[in-house]
């Protein structure tokens, strides 16, 4: 029998607005869904990359938690940075959360849907 989806909320209104999930669970496998830089406690965005990064982890790792995983879980992720001098920028962030973890990882430098956007990181993380 196949194990039920489990949905996560991180409580955006964009979530249901857009028909997504923050993150799904389907058996040992949670993907946790395009992640942007809000401060979703003001609904504000932080204007440096930096800050949008961090805020992007924090609300990644709540997701993971809220479904039973963690960030040590994570095998893949995808990063979206808007100007490819930002990656300089936000890899020592990034290592600073994944120096350990390693997993696979892309980056792509494209436009985001909101001018004010910089970032956004996508993850899948398994529990085998």
């Amino acid at each position: 029998m196949p194990s039920p989806r489990k949905l996560i909320s991180s409580g955006s209104p964009f979530e249901r607005t857009a028909g997504y999930s923050r993150a799904l669970v389907q058996g040992d496998w949670c993907f946790v869904s395009g992640t942007t830089g809000y401060d979703y406690a003001t609904m504000t965005m932080p204007e440096t990359v930096e800050e949008q990064t961090r805020n992007c982890l924090r609300t990644i790792e709540s997701a993971l938690a809220d479904a039973g995983f963690s960030l040590q879980d994570v095998v893949r992720n995808h990063y979206y940075v808007t100007d490819a001098a930002l990656a300089d920028v936000v890899f020592p962030i990034l290592g600073e959360t994944f120096a350990e973890i390693r997993p696979a990882a892309t980056m792509v430098v494209c436009d985001l849907i909101r001018p004010e956007m910089l970032i956004e990181i996508e993850v899948t993380a398994f529990r085998g």
